[in-house]
């Protein structure tokens, strides 16, 4: 069988696929993918069936070393040393190494065949929340890699666009405790620049800027939780749910993000400005 041997692992480099969706009522979140269409596309580019597994590397530093010829390809945030958004063979005993990306957040490397690693509860997903799945990679870590029966797809390369470093707009809709808020709160909810916060994870994207008051005082008893949640704590500073978001939270969730939003605020980088509206943006 195939192996990827982790070399570095860099920040945070996790194995991904779509997670598990559907079990929230045994208390297990989805999990997968942060940016779910950089995901999608590099299985694309390697011919893999969509929900094949995936790399997740956070700002970079991954190096691996194969021990056969392998196709690759990288999506999501560009890394400096690799090729972007094309497929390329990593030759058996070459190390592939990803630099520091110049934007963006979240790099996807898909390989041939996919990151055959043992699946848990149907997915091969490392949910950092719960700590089910295969754990972050280390170095000295052997990765499997399966096969896939599709074609090569033949593309030399992806025109899409890629993530940058500007302010982001964010489409929101009013979310089931928009209620809690009164009209001014909306504004300013939907009119300032907020800045990402550097605690922010694969759990959530936490912002500052000017808190939002509430009509309402108190906690809700424990609701259902779910990717693309604005949930307001008492702070007055919203959390944008990712991937590993809880399944229930008892703050309200003044808002939600449109789903293809949420792939392009989970390239947000620490510092980084975002505005919410209401018009679609696109």
């Amino acid at each position: 069988m195939t192996t990827l041997t982790v070399v570095e692992a860099g920040a945070l480099s996790t194995v991904q696929d779509f997670g598990r969706p559907g079990q929230a009522a045994l208390g297990i979140g989805r999990s997968g993918a942060c940016d779910r269409g950089a995901h999608r596309l590099a299985n694309a580019l390697v011919g893999n069936h969509p929900t094949l597994a995936t790399i997740e590397v956070t700002l970079g530093g991954l190096a691996l070393l194969t021990d056969e010829d392998v196709v690759v390809a990288t999506t999501g945030a560009r890394c400096p040393g690799v090729p972007h958004l094309a497929p390329f063979t990593l030759a058996a005993g070459e190390t592939l190494r990803l630099g520091f990306p110049p934007a963006g957040l979240r790099t996807y490397l898909a390989v041939r065949g996919g990151v055959d690693v043992e699946p848990v509860l149907g997915s091969r997903a490392s949910d950092i929340l719960s700590g089910l799945g295969p754990p972050p990679l280390e170095a000295g870590h052997t990765l499997p890699v399966g096969t896939s029966p599709r074609p090569e797809p033949g593309v030399d390369v992806a025109p899409v666009p890629e993530p940058s470093g500007d302010r982001l707009l964010v489409q929101v809709t009013p979310g089931p405790r928009r209620d809690w808020f009164d009209d001014a709160a909306w504004d300013l909810l939907t009119s300032q620049v907020y800045e990402v916060d550097s605690q922010s994870n694969r759990v959530g994207v936490r912002l500052t800027g000017d808190p939002l008051p509430r009509l309402r005082e108190g906690e809700l008893v424990s609701e259902g939780m779910v990717r693309g949640a604005l949930q307001m704590p008492p702070s007055g500073l919203p959390v944008l749910f990712l991937a590993d978001h809880p399944v229930t939270g008892g703050y309200p969730v003044i808002a939600y993000v449109d789903d293809l939003d949420v792939d392009r605020c989970a390239q947000l980088r620490p510092g980084q400005e975002v505005r919410f509206t209401t018009t679609a943006v696109r």
